[in-house]
């Protein structure tokens, strides 16, 4: 248990060494953890942010060893891991000798339940073929399209604008959807500026976009097939 006195206010740099040195004994690591998640607790700002923000070398190591599927966003979930410890950190208890624990533990859960709901999404909505084409990175979507637009044999531009155009009027996608992969995948714009624009969240304008790339997935493919 972590009952004893709250130590004098440390500074922020010198927290953030305590619990990255290797040379820390565990003792003091959860001290330090639990003066930290105590004080979120108990002042806030901007303790709850310190407290957050002191986790997440540790979620990106985590992270890194995750097996995610290929069309689940590594943002979407590097966001659903700080959202779980952004929670955890106000109720969980401070006092615990494994706050620390507790905290990554419960991020770990939210990222499994993340994974698991979309694998399983993918296949109740595209099938299990779509699931082992996976996301349409932007170099994958170029090949792709250069290859049906090659094949198409129109003189059109071989490009991938020109497919999702063909697409959108085939009705494998919507124009909203051939947008906003056109602008994030072949332009390069943030998903943040998306997500304003749009008046949703980008958690949600990632699953919008995975949805509509699953479906020129299926699209693509088969006119690759039947060419």
């Amino acid at each position: 248990m972590c009952e004893e006195p709250e130590q004098p206010v440390l500074p922020i740099d010198q927290i953030r060494s305590r619990l990255a040195h290797a040379a820390t004994s565990p003792t003091l690591r959860q001290h330090t953890w639990c003066e930290v998640v105590r004080r979120a607790q108990r002042l806030g700002d901007p303790w709850d942010l310190v407290a957050v923000g002191m986790t997440v070398p540790m979620l990106r190591r985590m992270l890194s060893r995750l097996a995610c599927p290929a069309h689940l966003e590594r943002a979407e979930v590097e966001q659903e891991a700080l959202a779980a410890v952004t929670s955890a950190v106000s109720t969980v208890n401070a006092v615990a000798a494994d706050v620390a624990r507790e905290l990554f533990a419960t991020a770990d859960r939210a990222v499994n339940r993340l994974v698991y709901a979309a694998r399983r999404r993918v296949e109740k909505e595209t099938g299990h073929q779509a699931v082992h084409l996976g996301r349409l990175t932007r170099s994958a979507a170029r090949t792709a399209c250069q290859a049906v637009s090659l094949g198409a044999g129109s003189g059109e531009a071989s490009n991938e604008y020109a497919v999702l155009a063909r697409a959108v009027g085939a009705g494998a996608v919507g124009v909203a959807e051939a947008q906003l992969i056109a602008r994030t995948r072949l332009d390069g714009e943030p998903m943040q500026l998306l997500a304003e624009e749009r008046g949703v969240s980008v958690r949600q304008l990632y699953r919008h976009r995975a949805a509509a790339e699953q479906q020129l997935a299926a699209y693509l493919h088969h006119q690759v097939r039947n060419q």
